[in-house]
């Protein structure tokens, strides 16, 4: 196959995964896992590209396009909609030659049997240069922050000062954060491996030990060591979690929702002597994420696929000094890395799972032993499903209470207090955004 046909090819499935998701609820990872195989293994970089960043910026996309037609496309010409986002995007935020970006876009139109589109197509691509749209007024706040009007408004009323810096991060592009195995080696000696291997120079962020920003990311097998455990993929906030819990000798501990298994690789590699941690995840694949994961760090624990917030379906009875509950929630802190989230979420899925959120806790207290501690997560940014859930569980529950200290105080100006709990905004450090409350149980 020629270039210019890759090129086209390439630009055709783009198309095809960004309607997955506009048109067709999919989510992006698993239209991008469809449409991976149909195209050359060197041109799947691009391939990601378009998808991640057509979908990053749709609304400003769709609103070009909706200046540009004289009318809209009919409903079942939805991946031609899509097809002209991928041009534009092209157009304004890659280094494609423009000629180029236009000549394999209409090409693409013919690949996906759309021929009849291929004039407009053209016209409307060279008419955005032309007309130059780029520069005119957004016609709304959704095209002007690529982002649906509920969550702006949601973002407007619980960040006041801090929403459209918010907005900002979300639409860009997230770094690669590597978790050092401290069982291992020290964060030093393995960044003095990792730049020795890479010849390039790499960040560790003071406050989170453990985490290392790579200059640009890589391939997981180009890493020193990646393969014996000694390093893993981990935003640097997430890292948080585990620090938090703190580690200990002889203690139980519960992962509740653990999949893919991030969290529990790093509470295993800070656990103490003679620590056993119990796994729990209803999805069965994402349950194997986790085993591979451990496999890969040489850690063990016990694996269990069960609904967390069902516990007399598999708790033996013995109570746990620690336990996390990464809740399941909307992803709001980390669309930069998942722009689908934008089209994908509704309003009305948040009270749904703030009700999902408290009653996990509600379910989940039961297990930890006095004086033992719970740690609430989510990585969303909506105080709906934060600081809302937790102070209602802290209201209707006697024996919790709040320890409202960090696990150490340089962090400090990573993180904003909340009525209950923690939260890291979106792009602060070039961080995901995360909430953490940690809950202690009373004794009575």
């Amino acid at each position: 196959m020629d270039e210019f046909k890759a090129g086209a090819k390439v630009r055709a499935e783009a198309a095809k995964t960004v309607d997955a998701v506009v048109s067709h609820g999919r989510s992006l990872d698993n239209a991008l896992a469809d449409a991976e195989p149909s195209v050359q293994a060197s041109d799947r970089a691009m391939l990601r590209v378009l998808c991640y960043g057509t979908l990053r910026h749709y609304w400003r996309l769709n609103g070009w396009v909706g200046a540009l037609l004289d009318r809209p496309l009919r409903s079942r010409d939805s991946i031609v909609h899509s097809l002209i986002c991928v041009g534009l995007y092209q157009l304004t935020d890659t280094r494609v030659p423009d000629h180029a970006a236009v000549s394999m876009t209409v090409e693409a139109a013919r690949l996906l049997r759309q021929p009849k589109f291929s004039a407009l197509i053209n016209a409307v691509l060279r008419n955005f240069r032309r007309k130059e749209i780029e520069h005119s007024e957004p016609p709304d706040d959704e095209s002007r922050y690529s982002h649906p009007l509920w969550l702006i408004d949601a973002l407007a009323n619980d960040w006041p000062q801090h929403w459209q810096e918010i907005l900002e991060a979300n639409n860009a592009r997230a770094p690669m954060w590597l978790r050092v195995n401290r069982q291992h080696h020290t964060t030093a000696q393995y960044l003095q491996k990792l730049q020795a291997a890479t010849d390039s120079q790499h960040a560790v962020l003071p406050g989170i030990d453990s985490a290392i920003k790579l200059s640009k990311p890589m391939p997981v097998e180009e890493l020193p060591g990646f393969s014996d455990g000694d390093v893993s993929i981990q935003d640097a906030s997430a890292q948080l979690a585990a620090i938090w819990l703190g580690s200990g000798d002889n203690l139980r501990i519960l992962d509740a929702c653990a999949a893919p298994g991030g969290k529990t690789g790093h509470l295993l590699e800070l656990a103490g002597p003679n620590t056993a941690l119990t796994a729990v995840d209803s999805d069965s694949r994402r349950l194997q994420r986790v085993a591979d994961n451990l496999d890969r760090l040489g850690l063990g624990a016990t694996l269990i696929n069960a609904d967390a917030s069902i516990p007399e379906d598999w708790w033996d009875g013995q109570s746990f000094e620690r336990i996390l509950l990464d809740a399941p929630c909307s992803a709001s802190g980390v669309i930069r890395r998942h722009p689908d989230i934008k089209l994908l979420r509704r309003q009305t899925d948040i009270v749904e799972l703030a009700a999902i959120q408290a009653r996990m806790l509600h379910a989940l207290w039961p297990l930890l032993a006095a004086g033992g501690r719970l740690l609430y997560v989510t990585c969303s940014v909506l105080a709906e499903e934060n600081d809302a859930v937790v102070g209602g569980f802290l209201q209707q529950t006697r024996d919790a209470k709040e320890l409202h200290l960090l696990p150490n105080n340089n962090i400090r100006d990573l993180i904003h207090d909340t009525t209950c709990g923690f939260q890291i905004l979106p792009g602060t450090s070039d961080l995901d955004g995360f909430f953490f409350a940690c809950l202690e149980k009373v004794p009575e």
